[in-house]
């Protein structure tokens, strides 16, 4: 072993703050990025030629871009988000509703119709019939 050899004890705590911290930074900067690649495809108010400049702007520069567009554009970046995640649950609500065949609560007729069928087939008895109506009428 005539070599230098690296032990865990040659690395400074210090060292290993900074080796930390810059990871650290350079995971959010990297979040930074796609949000705003993933921000400037969601906006719907800007045209292709502005989508493309600024997407442009962010990879051929991709320090001042991110820094100019989260100056420029940032406000509505929540907006936009807030949007998109409305859109979505309506959007899993109309497809659940739809899935389930209704539209909207069932109204009092409805559900005395559903019983009756379930009692004709012989699922439920006359007692747990007459339970069930009560509960609906009151």
């Amino acid at each position: 072993m005539d070599g230098y050899v690296n032990l865990a004890y040659d690395y400074p705590v210090l060292g290993a703050f900074w080796t930390v911290m810059w990871i650290f930074l350079w995971v959010m900067w990297i979040f930074l990025l796609f949000r705003i690649i993933v921000d400037i495809f969601r906006d719907d108010s800007m045209s292709g030629w502005a989508k493309t400049g600024w997407l442009v702007f962010t990879i051929v520069l991709p320090f001042l871009g991110v820094f100019v567009y989260v100056i420029v554009r940032g406000k509505d970046m929540g907006r936009r988000e807030q949007e998109h995640a409305k859109a979505q649950l309506d959007e899993t609500n109309r497809y659940i509703r739809e899935t389930l065949g209704t539209t909207g609560p069932a109204s009092a007729a409805e559900q005395l119709a559903k019983l009756s069928e379930i009692r004709a087939r012989g699922d439920i008895s006359d007692e747990e019939f007459r339970r069930a109506k009560e509960k609906i009428l009151h």
